[in-house]
């Protein structure tokens, strides 16, 4: 008797996460539709590598940023639903400026150079640094970060350091968790706990752009933010 409970337990369940990932899904649809947003519409704007290089300071951008190697430009690609649109290159660090890239009128996404790995002089580095402060601190476009950080590595010091910084802007930090598709399961969960635990007023997410994994929910995050 109890196996069959069990049974009718575990099909309940999965019944119910399907459904709710089914509704999610939905949702997104409808919201997208409400904003009008198409994703894949975007299309390079510009690059900056002083901040009178930025666009004008008017409607809403999400940037990306992450430690150099984390999947910044797969991930980029992988949400948008576009192969090249942020470059990706086997050798890390090579976003070098600001790039603005245009959805619609009124929302942009925003790729900021990595850090911690790139193999540039120091002057250049503190050129960077300055560069993108600048931009975190006085875009009032700005409305929330994306921090791309490799799932088998885990938040660096570097990635700490950074959600710090960033933390009493009162912004909306979300953190996605790339490449999960190369781990297992178990060490999938215990990353995501773990960081999750450590930060637990951040959102967070598993997401692997070449196994397409959390593709959804990135979008889903995009809209949220949008329309908040």
């Amino acid at each position: 008797m109890y196996f069959w409970f069990y049974i009718f337990h575990r099909i309940s369940y999965y019944l119910l996460l399907k459904l709710i990932l089914i509704f999610c899904a939905f949702y997104t649809k409808l919201l997208k539709q409400a904003l009008n947003l198409n994703l894949e519409n975007i299309k390079f704007l510009k690059s900056a590598s002083a901040t009178n290089d930025f666009p004008e300071d008017v409607g809403q951008e999400i940037a990306f940023v992450g430690k150099s190697n984390a999947g910044k430009s797969t991930a980029i690609n992988a949400i948008v639903n576009r192969k090249n649109i942020a470059r990706t290159s086997k050798t890390p660090g090579r976003t070098q400026l600001i790039n603005f890239f245009k959805i619609d009128k009124k929302h942009s996404l925003v790729d900021l150079p990595g850090y911690g790995y790139a193999n540039v002089s120091k002057s250049k580095r503190k050129s960077w640094e300055h560069l993108i402060t600048k931009y975190l601190q006085k875009r009032e476009a700005l409305k929330a970060v994306f921090l791309i950080v490799d799932s088998r590595r885990g938040l660096s010091e570097l990635d700490k350091v950074f959600i710090d910084f960033f933390l009493p802007m009162k912004k909306i930090l979300h953190i996605v968790l790339t490449k999960s598709d190369k781990l297992k399961k178990r060490e999938q969960l215990s990353v995501f706990n773990e960081v999750l635990g450590e930060y637990n007023n951040i959102s967070v997410q598993l997401f692997s752009g070449t196994k397409k994994i959390g593709v959804d929910r990135a979008q889903q995050k995009i809209i949220d933010v949008f329309t908040k």
